[in-house]
Order: structure tokens, then sequence, then C-alpha cells
């Protein structure tokens, strides 16, 4: 067979050989023979050949020894058919360097009938780097802690991992070309197929722990709690869904025992908050009765003072224990229920003096709560005792509101006759007043007193 001179090219000619000259796949043109008529540079690259070695060669030079055998009927069989083959069509197919290194190829096919009768021209591309990359994803997949299913559109398994046969016990073997309902409990199986067709309409990424509790079936029958994410692919061989599946068995006895343990302890803690109820007011009612067998008027005040107090405390547990959160108490509450329990104790007169609260909705932690009321308890006490004498009308304010920087602010005040200034605030002998320094500093609050016009004891409390 003749092999073309450059010297009788034409224009056209020269641009549709310097085409194929500078193509990144390796050309390589036969006749029927299977004689290598024409090759390309990257030819030359790819298999470590001279063209000069190379024209008028058999193709089965560049072919590994193993495939060599077969290869001319294949030859035969394809010029029989004469049509283009496109890339990545059929086996895999692996080239020969002339170092005798083998390495995976994709060819494409494409008969040219001429004069001379049928010639081949075949492209050739090295896809080493893709198998590499197609083998570490591979390894990534059959390696992950996680079942990996994949299914095509009519939901047929195509593909699971080592971690898959562990978890439903089947053997890869029993999976391939079988349907995912396999792997759903029988309770379930009727609505999957439903479900799958919904998804394949608007098909998207769907995360681990999405909707409603799943169940997978063991080869042995016994159901287990799953996990799946869901991730649509498009593949050559059309659109494809990857499962990701987690048992999460352990998981879920671990949230039965911390819920048991939860309940245990909301128990625990409602059982202690009704007895520390209970044995504050077994408390009041002791000082009640104390206060009615005095005979002393200073006594009376100071056994009804203790009284207010363990009250203020008891109400703290009442609210606390109602509430369906021990770790936080509702202080709005607390306020509303202490004030109506001091108006009652000290009778006060809601004709001459108005009480007026304003309270953001306040939640605080019990070792916050139960030293703020004993404060307000004080400082109410001594507005509804000391500041306003029998002809005065007034108002006594009490406001909580959150400020910048995660603090609280409480303000008791009184457009009453104010602190005299004999009154050594500091260094005060009464008890009410001490009790007020001495928790301001046990929750951390800075307190500002104004004596008069208003009268107002202010707390920054940090939470």
């Amino acid at each position: 067979m003749p092999i073309v001179q450059l010297e009788n090219l034409n224009d056209t000619e020269e641009m549709m050989y310097l085409a194929v000259e500078a193509s990144p796949s390796g050309m390589i043109m036969t006749d029927c023979d299977g004689k290598i008529v024409m090759v390309n540079s990257m030819t030359e690259k790819l298999f470590g050949y001279s063209r000069q070695e190379l024209m008028g060669s058999p193709l089965e030079i560049l072919i590994p020894e193993r495939f060599r055998p077969q290869h001319p009927e294949y030859r035969r069989t394809y010029i029989g058919e004469s049509k283009t083959r496109p890339m990545g069509h059929g086996r895999e197919l692996y080239g020969l360097h002339k170092n005798g290194k083998e390495f995976p190829v994709e060819v494409g096919l494409n008969p040219i009938e001429t004069e001379h009768g049928i010639f081949v021209l075949a492209a050739i591309v090295d896809i080493t780097d893709r198998k590499y990359a197609e083998e570490m994803i591979r390894l990534a997949v059959e390696a992950s802690p996680n079942g990996m299913i994949m299914t095509n559109h009519e939901g047929c398994i195509v593909m699971v991992n080592t971690t898959t046969e562990t978890l439903f016990g089947h053997p890869r073997e029993e999976l391939i070309g079988r349907s995912i309902e396999i792997l759903i409990p029988e309770a379930h199986r009727a609505h999957h197929p439903g479900l799958r067709k919904n998804y394949l309409r608007n098909p998207s990424a769907r995360a681990m722990g999405h909707g409603r509790d799943l169940y997978g079936l063991h080869k042995s029958g016994k159901e287990f709690p799953v996990e799946v994410g869901l991730n649509p692919t498009q593949t050559p061989q059309g659109f494809m869904v990857l499962a990701s599946v987690i048992d999460i068995t352990e998981r879920k006895h671990q949230e039965e025992r911390l819920k048991a343990a939860l309940k245990e302890k909301d128990l625990l803690l409602s059982e202690i908050h009704h007895r520390v109820k209970n044995n504050l007011q077994i408390i009041d009612s002791l000082l009640g009765m104390q206060s009615d067998m005095s005979l002393s008027d200073v006594t009376t005040s100071i056994l009804k003072e203790s009284q207010n107090r363990v009250k203020s405390m008891s109400l703290i547990h009442q609210i606390l224990y109602e509430s369906s959160d021990f770790s936080h108490v509702d202080f709005a509450s607390v306020v509303q229920s202490l004030v109506s329990n001091l108006s009652a104790s000290y009778a006060l007169n809601s004709s001459r003096i108005q009480i007026n609260i304003t309270t953001d909705q306040v939640l605080l932690p019990i070792d916050i709560s139960i030293p703020l009321g004993l404060i307000l308890n004080e400082l109410c006490t001594n507005a509804m005792k000391y500041a306003f004498d029998e002809s005065r009308h007034g108002n006594i304010d009490i406001t909580l509101k959150y400020t910048a920087f995660n603090k609280l602010q409480v303000i008791v005040s009184d457009d009453g006759i104010g602190i005299p200034e004999e009154l050594d605030i500091v260094n005060t002998a009464t008890l009410g007043l001490q009790l007020v320094q001495l928790l301001s500093e046990q929750i951390s609050a800075e307190l500002i007193i104004q004596r008069k016009n208003p009268t107002s004891f202010s707390l920054i409390i940090p939470l």
C-alpha cells in the first residue's frame, strides 16, 4: 500500500495534516491488513516509538501480548461492520509502551473509504490519570465507614460497598441488580416506590437525619434504625442516586438512656423543690404562730419580717416546682407574687399608695433568683413601712429590664419622704439593709442608692 508523501499536498490537505499532527490524542491510521500507514507526534510520545519504527509495522506492536491473539479477529469484525466507534465504548483497553510498560487507553475508531480500500483512523487517549483518580474514588467509597449504595432511576442497585454488606448482611452479589426495597422493612415497602418517584421529580442533596425515622432490614429479618443521606448524580450510564447509610442503633440507645436519666433527674429535682417548699411553709407557719403568741410589738415586727423573708424563698420554690424547666425561674411571676404577699402582710392602702411593676420577660437561674428575691423583699418592705406617713400619697415603682452587655437592671424606687441624711447606709445597723448589701455582693451586683427625689435602689446584675 503506498504511503502518502507530503510534497503533493495542497493547502487544505496541509491544514488537515497539521491538525492531525497537533492533536492532543494519539492518531494512528491502519490499512485493512492492520499495517500502520500514519501516526502523529502524540502517538510517538504515548508509545515511545519513532514514526519510522511504526510505519509499516502491524498494529499489534502497540498491544499487550496477552491481547494480541484475539486482536486480528476483532479488527476484521470491525472492518466488516465499518462504523464509527466513540471513545469509552466497550471493554477496557491497554496500550504497550516500547519499554514494555502497559497503560490504560481509550480508543475511538473511524472507518475511511478510499480508492485504495478501507483505512481505519484510531484516536488514542492515555487514561492513566483518570484510572488512578477513579481507583482512588473507588477505594474511598469502599473504605467509607458509611454504607454506600448507588441506584438507578428505577431503584435498581448498581453499586454497594463493604460497609453496606456488613450493615445489611447481604454479599454484594445478592444486591447488585436487585431493587432497593430489599433493604427496607416490609411495613414500609409499599410506600417507598412512591416516595422514590417524588424524590426523583425534584432531586436534590438530602442531608443525614432529614425527615422522619428510617429503618433498614438486615438479611436475618432484624430491623435497625438508620440515617440516610441522598445525592443525585449524573453518570455516563444515566441518572443515579447515591445513598449514604448509617446504623444509628447505638445512638438511639444513648438517647433513650439520656432521656431516662433526664426524667429521673427532673423527678428528683421536683421532689427536692417540693420538700424545700413544704419545709419553708412549716417555718412560715411556726413564725406566724410565734408572732401571734408574742406580747411585744417589736418582737412581732421582727417575726413578721422573718416570716416574709421565708415566704419570699418559698414563692420562688413554688414557681420553680410548677415550672417545666428547673434551670430558669420566671422572675416576673416572682415579683408579682412577692408584692401581693407583702401588700397583704402590711395591709397596704392601695387608695393612697400605688405599686407599679414594669418588667421584661426575665428568666433567671435559682442561684440568682433566691438572693434577688430576698433583696426585693427587703427593699419593698422598707418602702411600704417607711416611705409614706399616714397622710402621704405616692407610688412605689419596681422595674426589671435587660441592658446592653448581658446585664439585668433592677430598680425599686418611691416618691416618699426619702432616707434620712443621718442614716449611715453603708454601716447601717438595720438587718434589712445589711441583707441587701450582702446579697448584692453574693450575686456580683452593683448597688446604687439614691436617698430622695425619688428614693431608689438600683442593681446592675451580670448574667
